[in-house]
């Protein structure tokens, strides 16, 4: 098989196009050409106003690929095509009665789980929250009637944090045995649309996750393993530096020397368990912000110029970066196209937001978290979880200032910038539910990052007209972008450095950051697991 990168055509190219330029590319007829694939798509839109491109990679077979490659062996972009297919590190033997713990079931539980029951370990996935219906109908309390259900909400449950939010399927990390196409064929399998495998930035979308997260869920069930919602580890048994077990909050006892601690960012009692337990655990740096808003066709037309709304296109988003005077990086982050920002709290009387989008991406408003990046050394001093106590502190002084009824405070970007409490909203309707109280957000977090914000917005606004506009909205707070902690585990066997058989895996260990990223490591812990459970088997 050939690949071909770097194949453009024209935006509103038709379907025979694209074969006939990959016949014109590798100067052949079109007989030779046996059948050909989409491996990714993306766009070039830095000739918004002029031409908007479509650029390809394409995996095809030829009638006679040894000769097509000798005669571009001086073209780097005509190559044999790498293998991508996932190969199992391990079976296990037929009998094996020792069953791997899994406890968490957001999507490195999940693919953690899947990847040791498709190897025939069948384990047991300890999840504290509810099934993702059950826990989608929790969700909406909060949302509509500020009803909070703390174990069953936006951070626990079937599918975890990144239920909701965008199901943002792309990451910056380095994949060579392409555990990320893995993922995605996962997902396809289950429901997902075809074309998350090929997208340049693949997405599922709240309401699609559902159903793919509860076909998976199946999936275990079938193949031996088993899930188990309301099960919420409250103790972990461990003899001489090592993992034997587990207890539940209903007083059970499951044993197992083999435990993947899949958590979310949010298990705050968990970790200070484990810390209680000696497991080896460091503060690590995260971000605080704010969720902002504006009108998704802002972003489109300053993205996409005469393309805005091009069906083949849809909703633009953005990446942004400022380096502040005062040394902070503000930056973008989980930037939501044409969706709403979200409560996501996870305890009584803390107010915390966070973005979601539907995959049709056709809400009015586009959000992104506008955050700084924090670090233990200068700005949480104090021990491993000095970080989850300052994000207890100002997600509950968040509350207050909402009005103490899960509402967030939130503020105008034009008032903000100048230092002036904001009375009534513009144009642009804040998305928020339960709802957006209006006010003064300079007390909501460190001055330091106060400073940096009010610096950023108008640098943002040199990149994206009308970003720093009056009327956009800032809502409060962002503090659960990433694990404030690390579980530390040996670089090979994946174990914790100080409790054999403890697998830190994960978005709350502190070795991911979103949907895909999760899920590749959670491929990644099953390996490890398997790996060690026959190599531990006798004789």
């Amino acid at each position: 098989m050939i690949r071909i990168n770097e194949l453009q055509l024209p935006l509103d190219h038709s379907a025979e196009s694209l074969r006939q330029a990959i016949v014109a590319r590798l100067k052949i007829t079109d007989a030779d050409l046996l059948d050909y694939s989409v491996f990714k798509r993306s766009y070039d839109a830095r000739k918004k106003n002029s031409e908007i491109t479509f650029v390809y990679i394409i995996d095809l077979n030829l009638a006679n690929e040894a000769q097509a490659l000798r005669r571009f062996a001086d073209d780097r972009n005509v190559r044999v095509s790498p293998d991508t297919r996932y190969h199992p590190v391990a079976q296990a033997p037929t009998g094996m009665t020792e069953r791997p713990l899994v406890i968490g079931f957001g999507p490195c539980g999940l693919f953690a789980a899947l990847s040791l029951a498709q190897m025939g370990f069948n384990p047991i996935v300890l999840e504290r929250g509810k099934d993702v219906r059950s826990r989608t109908k929790d969700t909406w309390a909060l949302w509509r009637n500020k009803v909070l259900t703390p174990e069953s909400n936006v951070q626990f449950g079937e599918g975890g944090a990144g239920l909701f939010s965008d199901g943002k399927l792309y990451s910056q990390i380095k994949d060579p045995k392409f555990y990320g196409r893995k993922v995605m064929h996962e997902f396809v399998r289950a429901g997902a649309p075809d074309e998350i495998m090929f997208v340049s930035k693949p997405h599922i979308g709240t309401f699609r996750l559902t159903g793919v997260v509860s076909s998976m869920r199946e999936e275990i069930k079938a193949l031996g393993g088993e899930v188990r919602f309301d099960s919420r580890v409250t103790d972990f048994l461990i003899e001489n530096g090592r993992i034997t077990g587990v207890t539940l909050a209903n007083g059970e006892t499951l044993h197992s020397r083999y435990v993947v601690l899949a958590l979310g960012h949010s298990s705050r009692d968990t970790f200070r368990m484990l810390h209680a337990r000696n497991v080896y655990i460091e503060a690590k740096p995260f971000a605080v912000g704010f969720r902002i808003e504006h009108p998704q066709s802002l972003v489109d037309n300053a993205r996409l110029g005469k393309y805005a709304g091009h069906p083949e296109l849809g909703a633009a988003d953005y990446k942004l970066v400022h380096h502040a005077k005062n040394g902070r990086a503000v930056y973008s982050f989980c930037m939501c196209p044409g969706g709403t920002v979200v409560a996501a709290t996870s305890e009584p009387n803390r107010v915390v937001t966070n973005g979601m989008s539907q995959y049709s991406r056709n809400e009015r408003n586009a959000n992104a978290g506008i955050v700084v990046g924090i670090n233990p050394q200068e700005d949480f001093p104090g021990g491993p979880l000095a970080g989850i106590e300052l994000q207890e502190q100002l997600e509950s002084h968040a509350f207050d200032l909402g009005g103490s009824d899960y509402c967030a405070p939130g503020q105008l970007v034009g008032d903000f910038i100048r230092g002036k409490a904001s009375r009534e909203f513009g144009e642009v309707e804040p998305s928020y539910k339960p709802g957006v109280l209006l006010g003064d957000l300079a007390s909501s977090l460190p001055g330091y990052v106060i400073d940096a914000i009010r610096e950023a917005l108008p640098a943002f606004g040199k990149q994206i007209r009308g970003f720093d506009r009056h009327d956009a909205v800032l809502t409060g707070i962002e503090t659960r972008t990433s694990s404030p902690i690390r579980i530390k585990r040996d670089n090979e066997s994946l174990q914790s450095i100080n409790t054999r058989g403890l697998y830190p895996a994960g978005e709350g260990a502190g070795y991911a950051g979103g949907i895909l990223s999760a899920g590749v490591d959670g491929i990644k812990v099953a390996e490890a697991v398997a790996t060690a459970m026959l190599a531990d088997l006798p004789g």
